[in-house]
């Protein structure tokens, strides 16, 4: 034994959003840790509520999957439309961080988003997320800054 430490990533999967799981997402969101990493303000539990029920789970072009690993609900991630550019998010509970849960489920759902090019813009201070992003074809595309905050545009092309 060389004392080094395996971590288990779990069994990935992904599935449809269930109302239930929004509560286990709006606790994911007032992560402090989670929120600075991201640059995303929380939301007051109602304005969350309302968005992701009428802005995400009740709009036809937004596509969305819940993240569970081992059977337990980890996190999410979606596509959206922002004007012309198809967009990917992805959150995950903080307590799955670093462990290739947001590789995994970030990869099983590009099999399933097929469109393409797709765009993401974490914030440039969440090294981890730009990273993730470049490990499954993203590239970097340039930087926008929004007030003080600056993000890296990542685009994946078609293959």
């Amino acid at each position: 034994m060389t004392g080094e430490q395996v971590v288990s990533r779990g069994d990935v999967r992904l599935r449809d959003v269930e109302d239930a799981d929004l509560e286990v997402f709006l606790a994911q969101e007032h992560d402090p840790e989670a929120a600075r990493r991201s640059r995303f303000p929380p939301r007051e539990r109602e304005a969350f509520l309302r968005h992701w029920r009428t802005r995400v789970l009740g709009d036809p072009g937004v596509f969305v999957q819940a993240v569970t690993v081992d059977g337990e609900l980890a996190g999410n991630v979606v596509a959206w439309w922002d004007g012309e550019r198809r967009f990917l998010g992805y959150w995950l509970g903080r307590e799955f961080w670093g462990r290739g849960v947001g590789t995994r489920a970030v990869a099983l759902f590009l099999e399933r988003e097929r469109h393409r090019p797709l765009h993401a813009d974490p914030f440039v201070g969440n090294a981890g997320s730009v990273r993730l992003l470049a490990r499954l074809g993203f590239r970097e595309a340039g930087r926008e800054r929004e007030g003080e905050t600056e993000y890296v545009l990542m685009v994946l092309e078609a293959a």
